[in-house]
């Protein structure tokens, strides 16, 4: 009888932006966009809220929260993708959200 346990996967460049950034203070998560197109796609898993171009830009969308400076915030998350992607990183921050409603 064979293990039942699925083979263990390489994280992806996606999959490492998106702990490096969710790791910032004051990022709730990562976000969609408004109808969920912003994800990399991945055998086996999706990404939201991490993009990757054929121009070599990534882009980052995150919720934030309420009371986080958002330029300061979005500059952090910027250097935090940044430092796994080695290239240019574009983000959005799609919502704001307030401590009694953040996970």
């Amino acid at each position: 009888m064979g293990d039942a346990t699925p083979p263990t996967r390489e994280p992806d460049q996606a999959d490492l932006v998106a702990a490096a950034v969710t790791a910032v203070p004051g990022v709730v998560g990562l976000h969609a966009g408004m109808f969920g197109e912003v994800a990399t796609y991945l055998p086996g898993h999706r990404v939201a809220g991490i993009r990757t171009g054929p121009d070599d830009v990534t882009e980052v969308h995150v919720t934030l929260r309420y009371g986080s400076p958002v330029r300061d915030t979005a500059a952090l998350v910027r250097e935090a993708a940044a430092a796994v992607t080695g290239g240019v990183v574009d983000v959005t921050v799609e919502d704001v959200v307030a401590e009694t409603t953040a996970p």
